[in-house]
């Protein structure tokens, strides 16, 4: 049976190796001229309907983040044109975005809006240069073991609209 002292190693070294995963995203996020934000979703994605541009729907999926940094809740809004499955006339949630469940835990790059209440801008800016107003932002799911999902709001298919 392990000793207490053993124990305590364990978990301290176990912090100091997901220390630098959390830090490098942080990183990237404020290179990417973002906001960052991680933490557990506390509402299932609520479909939000948008304007038409060039006769593509400009829609949304909101959900409630529970921040690790302050315990706040946020409201995240996610472009759905940016979404990796997205598809123009198809009214819904699109892939990955529709996968996010309460509970899961997401790591977020965009630009906090509203007095900090809330996040958006959580996708890629089409190969801009990153600024405050327009980061190039994300969203990753974070998997049981600590691994991180590719960003689910890359998609540049309909950058051209913009």
């Amino acid at each position: 049976m392990p000793t207490l002292a053993a124990i305590v190693q364990a978990l301290g070294l176990l912090a100091a190796l997901s220390a630098p995963a959390r830090a490098d995203e942080h990183s990237a996020c404020k290179a990417a001229a973002g906001s960052y934000l991680s933490g557990v979703v506390m509402t299932p994605p609520a479909f939000a309907h948008g304007q038409f541009r060039h006769g593509v729907e400009l829609s949304h999926t909101h959900v409630s983040l529970r921040a690790d940094q302050d315990g706040r809740v946020y409201d995240v809004a996610m472009d759905n044109v940016f979404a990796t499955g997205f598809q123009a006339g198809r009214t819904g949630i699109p892939p990955p975005l529709n996968t996010i469940r309460v509970n899961d835990r997401l790591q977020l790059c965009g630009q906090l809006y509203s007095k900090g209440v809330g996040i958006h801008w959580v996708h890629t800016n089409c190969g801009a240069k990153p600024t405050p107003a327009h980061p190039d932002g994300w969203v990753k799911h974070v998997h049981s073991d600590g691994t991180l999902s590719t960003n689910g709001e890359s998609n540049t298919h309909y950058c051209p609209l913009f």
